[in-house]
């Protein structure tokens, strides 16, 4: 089935595009939900406004996107904990803790979108992604150290 975005899905297109998707697909989540219309002439003619004015408005979501990406990049969190031999971590340091540490800064992220392939379990800088926005995303730094014991 032929339809037309209405939003830009990550890993099925942007605004306005048009695609050939699988009927169900179609049917029972992208036309119900408002992200997508049928490709017809009526339909596409109905809705050209309605698709220019999102182009325009994810247009403006991406220039904020990049310029929070830039703010994000000059971040960086420190994380103090008690570590074992070779600089092992005693716990590690997660996705929650980076948003609870970014939300004491000052910064709204959404914690999915928070990407760590693994929780962070060594000493030493790491970086870690945040993706904003389709095709925007930040890299922020993250030091961890050892805890001094006394």
């Amino acid at each position: 089935m032929k339809v037309v975005l209405l939003e830009t899905i990550e890993g099925i297109g942007s605004v306005g595009q048009e695609l050939k998707v699988k009927d169900g697909y179609a049917r029972n989540f992208l036309i119900p939900k408002g992200l997508a219309l049928m490709a017809s002439d009526k339909n596409i003619k109905a809705f050209r406004d309605k698709i220019q004015s999102r182009i325009k408005s994810e247009a403006k979501s991406k220039e904020h996107a990049q310029k929070f990406a830039e703010q994000l990049e000059s971040v960086s969190l420190n994380y103090s904990m008690k570590t074992g031999q070779e600089g092992k971590l005693f716990g590690s340091i997660t996705p929650a803790q980076i948003f609870d540490s970014l939300k004491e800064k000052g910064f709204e992220v959404d914690k999915k979108k928070i990407v760590l392939p693994e929780p962070i379990r060594h000493v030493g800088t790491h970086e870690v992604t945040v993706r904003l926005y389709p095709g925007v995303s930040a890299q922020l730094k993250v030091e961890v150290s050892a805890e001094n014991e006394e």
